[in-house]
């Protein structure tokens, strides 16, 4: 997964060194826009005991930057959540919701 071109997972250690966060950026080029690429970002998550306490923000923040730095033109993220906290913590990592989201999944 690691060797998977345009993909880099971060990881946010707590103050003992041990996984506190994550978050995958995938770096997908592009026809348009110049040919600039966009990024997508998955798999955003914090040990439940160590959310509001700013790892899971510094993993996205470090995921928006390298996107920013690879050239992309956007970021992109979905989420499943119903809950507000989890949008609101989205908001404060600089995202809008302004886009209506699709998805297909294969069938069992």
């Amino acid at each position: 997964m690691l060797s998977h071109p345009g993909m880099t997972i971060f990881l946010g250690l707590d103050e003992t060194g041990s996984p506190a966060s994550t978050a995958t950026l995938i770096v997908i080029p592009n026809l348009t826009r110049s040919m600039r690429p966009y990024a997508l970002i998955e798999n955003v998550v914090s040990l439940e005991t160590h959310r509001g306490r700013g790892f899971g923000k510094a993993v996205v923040t470090y995921a928006i930057d390298a996107a920013w730095q690879a050239g992309c033109y956007k970021v992109m993220l979905l989420t499943g959540s119903n809950r507000p906290a989890v949008h609101r913590f989205y908001e404060a990592c600089g995202f809008v919701q302004n886009k209506t989201g699709f998805q297909i999944r294969r069938s069992a």
